[in-house]
């Protein structure tokens, strides 16, 4: 029997990337009695479940162009966990080693996931260094990724530290692929654009890109409310897993990747808030949906109530899945 070749059988999951669904959450806009449509742009279909799995797969296509990956290079990078597991999913099916060094007291699914595809975790609480930037700057992750550089990079030989924070792959892949899809899937009907900031490279490259179609969109980036925030007084309160303050911090403390020129509004969310709504959501949609998504939500929901914004279209970017955050309280 001769072979069939066709296009529609792939050979990598980094082909797998991108192009997630738009979904509108009907069933929670009624339960809330909302007049604008929120339509939620499901990342947790990319192949490792999150939308880092853009990011991952960017930067290391990009490192790959400019020659940068060697013979036997080491790839590293922080995280909060979904960029790591992305870059473990893409590094395993490209053959590269990678080591990630990961925040303390994230969920347990992020590191036991990421060793599943045979990748190294290290803590930072391993690193001294950066253990003692995180307390004295109360986890400014732009300090401690200085200090990363400084204890673990520069000491290293033949590796290549990708450092989403101010990786231009990062905000490029999503003017490039996120924005694109959100346009075209809407026929270009969107008003309002929502997603929480990490890195900032999402929302300032998906943004960007809606701007230059239609400079009417708004922008609104999501982050932590002052409560969610821990602290040297208050270490042990529960905070949006992978979601950083930008807009009231000194520059210094602001990703080199979140373009404040793009963001035309801010919206704080508490944890109780985020929780609150990725519970709702599930049971009203059957979307299951982790805390930074369900923050998207509910200031989605709070930009729905604005008389404004009655008949609106508002677009949320839904980062990852609620499978990991099953060791977590979130659902309980």
């Amino acid at each position: 029997m001769s072979k069939v070749i066709t296009n529609k059988i792939k050979k990598s999951i980094s082909e797998l990337v991108g192009k997630t669904p738009l979904l509108e959450i009907v069933n929670y806009e009624k339960e809330n009695q909302l007049e604008a449509e929120i339509i939620g742009k499901l990342e947790y279909l990319n192949p490792a479940n999150s939308v880092k799995d853009r990011i991952a797969k960017a930067m290391i296509e990009d490192a790959e162009k400019k020659g940068i990956l060697g013979s036997g290079c080491t790839i590293l990078e922080t995280t909060s966990g979904n960029t790591g597991i992305g870059l473990a999913a893409i590094t395993a099916s490209k053959g590269y080693k990678l080591k990630i060094y990961m925040q303390d007291g994230v969920s347990e699914e992020r590191t036991k996931v990421i060793r599943a595809y045979g990748t190294e975790v290290i803590p930072f609480s391993d690193v001294p260094e950066v253990a003692e930037a995180i307390e004295k700057t109360e986890g400014d992750f732009v300090e401690v990724i200085n200090v990363f550089k400084k204890a673990v990079v520069e000491k290293e030989e033949n590796v290549v530290f990708l450092n989403q924070l101010e990786n231009e792959a990062n905000p490029k892949v999503h003017k490039e692929t996120t924005g694109p899809e959100i346009w075209e899937d809407t026929d270009g009907h969107v008003d309002i654009l929502v997603a929480t900031v990490g890195t900032g490279g999402t929302l300032s490259g998906a943004g960007a890109y809606l701007k230059s179609k239609n400079p009417n969109i708004k922008v609104v980036g999501v982050e932590p409310g002052i409560s969610s925030i821990a602290t040297l007084d208050n270490p042990d309160i529960v905070e949006i897993t992978g979601v950083h303050r930008f807009s009231d911090v000194g520059d210094e403390r602001v990703p080199a990747n979140v373009d404040q020129n793009v963001i035309d509004e801010v919206i704080e969310v508490e944890t109780r808030e985020a929780y609150e709504a990725a519970r709702a959501v599930a049971k009203s949609d059957g979307i299951l949906v982790g805390t930074s998504s369900g923050a998207a939500i509910w200031a989605a929901t709070r930009l729905a109530k604005r008389p404004e914004n009655k008949g609106k279209r508002i677009v949320v970017i839904l980062p990852d899945t609620g499978l990991r955050y099953l060791s977590t309280d979130l659902f309980e």
